[in-house]
């Protein structure tokens, strides 16, 4: 076993698994190649997430239409209400197939129980709201589900707001926020208990939802714009924004958001993760920063080989001088927290 529990903000396995076809999710159980399986969950310490549902564009024959697009144009409607039920569906096949080792989870109680019982614990997210409707039907079929997280947009443009585009150096100040009903939206996730993910909102978004949610402004995997100045990093304002609503940034393990060049190279050591730690916890506080690896979804640091070597970043906040009651907040307690006051 190891020293420390995870939970992590943020993966892409149920895209990854809709890319392979996998539409039962078993091969997470029985040893899939790809950053997170039972297996390097279990050696690594990996105890649960959020489960993530993202819908590609064109052209969907490749798992990292990133590789050569900055910009990214709106998804078909229907598509994209097709592939987030289909998603949705293999996370729902994974719990319902194998309870003793994976968990849809819908509050803290029931994630402390997996736990406990040695499960998973996933959380349901939709990245980028494109199989959601402006009449927001499908968001409330989709809570009955489980879902209880959310992205209004990724980076590209929806009918909820405007995606942060991936570049740099650049600010997160990309064009306009939130639309009249995107913010209907937010104001609904508020009131149903669905958590607000701000990652992959632009700047003008994300003032949006700091006016509208009543709730802690929450990115679940980001970094710090001050060291790397990606436009998907948050600026010291905004981390200060989100300080004062006892919000909550989960640190992104993408090496393009972490390195000062901004460059998709695995080869970065793991101390650049603690600058961006300790730069976070100096804007946030210690009960405000977590971690959001974005597993199977990101260029991750080459040491890093799977979730099986999460080890590594906690030796490395060790040999930073960070007690163990700091590490046990950085990797669980703080997640608890902040879903207790989100989701309950």
């Amino acid at each position: 076993m190891t020293r420390f529990a995870i939970f992590d903000g943020h993966n892409d396995l149920l895209s990854r698994l809709w890319f392979e076809g996998d539409t039962s999710g078993e091969s997470f159980f029985t040893g899939r190649k790809g950053d997170i399986s039972l297996a390097a969950c279990r050696a690594g310490g990996f105890a649960g997430g959020f489960f993530a549902i993202w819908v590609p564009g064109e052209p969907q024959d490749a798992p990292d239409p990133m590789a050569t697009l900055r910009a990214f144009p709106p998804v078909d409607t229907a598509k994209a209400h097709r592939i987030t039920m289909e998603q949705a569906a293999i996370l729902i096949r994974m719990a319902a197939n194998h309870p003793d080792a994976f968990r849809l989870c819908r509050s803290v109680a029931e994630i402390e129980t997996a736990r406990a019982e040695g499960a998973i614990a996933a959380i349901l997210h939709v990245e980028g709201c494109e199989g959601i409707g402006a009449g927001l039907d499908e968001l409330h079929v989709l809570h009955a589900a489980g879902l209880r997280s959310l992205g209004p947009v990724w980076s590209r443009d929806n009918i909820f707001g405007h995606g942060v585009p991936f570049n740099f150096p650049a600010s997160p100040d990309t064009g306009p926020g939130l639309t009249d009903a995107g913010k209907r939206l937010v104001a609904e996730c508020d009131r149903l208990g669905v958590l607000l993910d701000l990652a992959h909102l632009n700047e003008a978004g994300f003032w949006d939802v700091a006016k509208v949610s009543g709730k802690p402004l929450v990115s679940t995997h980001s970094a710090a714009h001050a060291l790397c100045t990606a436009t998907r990093n948050l600026t010291d304002r905004q981390l200060d924004a989100m300080a004062e609503t006892g919000g909550l940034c989960g640190l992104n393990f993408g090496v393009g958001f972490l390195r000062e060049d901004g460059v998709k190279n695995p080869d970065m050591p793991v101390e650049q993760m603690i600058r961006h730690l300790d730069h976070l916890i100096a804007r946030l506080g210690e009960t405000g920063v977590a971690l959001g690896s974005d597993f199977d979804g990101t260029t991750i640091p080459g040491w890093m080989k799977s979730a099986a070597d999460l080890p590594l970043l906690t030796a490395a906040m060790e040999r930073a001088g960070y007690g163990t009651a700091l590490i046990e907040r950085l990797c669980w307690g703080n997640w608890m927290d902040l879903l207790r006051r989100t989701i309950g």
